[in-house]
């Protein structure tokens, strides 16, 4: 009402796609057809998924129900609208000014503007949704693109009503100083950029505009779109059943499209898993802890004097969490992960330099400087796992011999140097490989579980 009254809201008559088989109107997801701009088959009537460019029903190419598939005619009705063109030097003069804007974000969403925005509709005919509070708008209700968005700050505000402190939202929707950040697919861009960040400037009270958006590409399935009715895809309750939460945890971080689309895969899966955690992180941490609690009694031993290659890798230890820590707060969390990896791969190569298999016959203080070091490393990478694959740290960092409290772990903690004498609990393999039977056996059964859910 704040913005029907400020004038960014105003009343049209319009016409719309109606269908005489189901006796409706068509709004946005129930009518499909071609995109007029990329020529996607499939596009719905507020947004194409393939372009990801912003629709009207009426724009569609050959349109069809999206219910019962019969082509719809065309009927007139009256609807509020949105003065998004009102707006635009606005919302432009915000992302050409925000640096933080990814490029996927930036380029998608200067094109739109560059094509022209255009009114949006935020009434419907609906029988169902919130009932529309202008005049005159008996029967519509309000449609869902409008009141979700606004619904980061009315939960913010509930949220601090329910704590007794009604003042409190304001810190984090009126304080300049505050940086909102939105971890959406690439086909929610223009949400964020354009119709969000339009609403809150028409306002007139001063909130704060996104100050980025994590936008990642699209994740496809063996090649495929996820689609649950197609039984494309694993969904979240079922691979719980099938692998512990910090392998999905580790695939999916590991994969996630931050550049461009990846195609997720049974046979990606067992690669990761393989290669990345056991081959990499677990062998050497493995390697590490083991050579430590037999040949030391279990205790971090006493290095000697520091040759060059120690020292080196003693610098790379604090430049890798340093410069993980960077990628996080950039929202590269893909490459974060891969940065540990590496990590251990450098501990692997260290050892296998050093062989203090061999040292500890021949010179036990030299096998003892390289174990000091190698147990720095993976005291490293324990602290810095736990974002990624949290159940995982925790353990490792009880074998590590803390008695850990999640609460107070920090991420300082990653270079804070294991003592010598420190004593390490009894090491056990972090992680398992899986092997093609395994992988078949898997999807197996994922095939009981779908059963199962469909007897239900």
């Amino acid at each position: 009402m704040e913005l029907y009254k400020r004038g960014y809201i105003f009343e049209q008559e319009v016409e719309m796609p109606y269908c005489n088989h189901c006796k409706m109107f068509l709004p946005d997801r129930f009518i499909r057809g071609k995109c007029p701009y990329c020529g996607f088959e499939d596009a719905k009537g507020d947004q194409c998924d393939n372009c990801g460019r912003l629709l009207t029903p009426l724009s569609l190419i050959n349109p069809r129900c999206a219910i019962c598939g019969s082509r719809p005619v065309i009927k007139k009705t009256k609807h509020w609208f949105f003065d998004l063109p009102k707006l635009a030097d606005k919302i432009k003069e915000y992302i050409e000014n925000n640096p933080n804007l990814p490029a996927n974000a930036r380029n998608m969403s200067l094109q739109i503007l560059k094509e022209g925005l255009k009114p949006r509709s935020i009434t419907r005919d609906n029988k169902w949704g919130i009932p529309a509070p202008f005049p005159g708008a008996e029967n519509k209700t309000i449609y869902v693109w409008m009141e979700a968005v606004l619904g980061y700050i009315s939960a913010v505000i509930e949220y601090f009503k329910k704590r007794g402190e009604d003042e409190k939202w304001k810190e984090f929707w009126l304080d300049k100083d505050t940086k909102s950040v939105y971890f959406i697919g690439k086909d929610n861009i223009p949400f964020h950029t354009i119709i969000f960040p339009a609403l809150l400037i028409a306002s007139g009270k001063g909130y704060i505009l996104p100050w980025t958006i994590s936008s990642t590409e699209y994740l496809l399935f063996e090649e495929q779109k996820f689609s649950k009715s197609r039984g494309i895809g694993i969904w979240i309750d079922e691979a719980l059943e099938l692998l512990p939460t910090d392998y999905w945890r580790f695939v999916l971080l590991a994969t996630r499209p931050e550049t461009k689309d990846t195609n997720f895969s049974w046979k990606l899966i067992q690669e990761i898993i393989n290669s990345y955690m056991n081959d990499a992180l677990g062998n050497f941490i493995h390697r590490t802890l083991t050579f430590i609690y037999k040949n030391f009694n279990g205790k971090v031993p006493e290095p000697g004097e520091f040759d060059e290659y120690d020292k080196k890798v003693l610098k790379t230890i604090r430049e890798t969490v340093k410069e993980v820590a960077s990628l996080l707060e950039s929202f590269r969390i893909k490459f974060a992960l891969l940065k540990i990896v590496d990590l251990s791969r450098v501990g692997n190569k260290y050892l296998n330099d050093k062989e203090p298999w061999r040292m500890i016959k021949e010179n036990s203080l030299k096998a003892a400087t390289t174990m000091y070091i190698a147990i720095q490393i993976v005291k490293a990478i324990a602290v810095m796992l736990y974002p990624f694959v949290p159940e995982s740290s925790l353990k490792l960092l009880r074998m590590l011999g803390y008695n850990v409290d999640e609460r107070k772990l920090k991420w300082e903690d990653a270079i804070t140097e294991i003592p010598p004498g420190h004593k390490i609990n009894k090491p056990k393999p972090l992680f398992r490989k899986l092997s093609d039977e395994d992988i078949e056996q898997l999807k197996k059964k994922l095939e009981e579980i779908r059963k199962t859910k469909f007897l239900r």
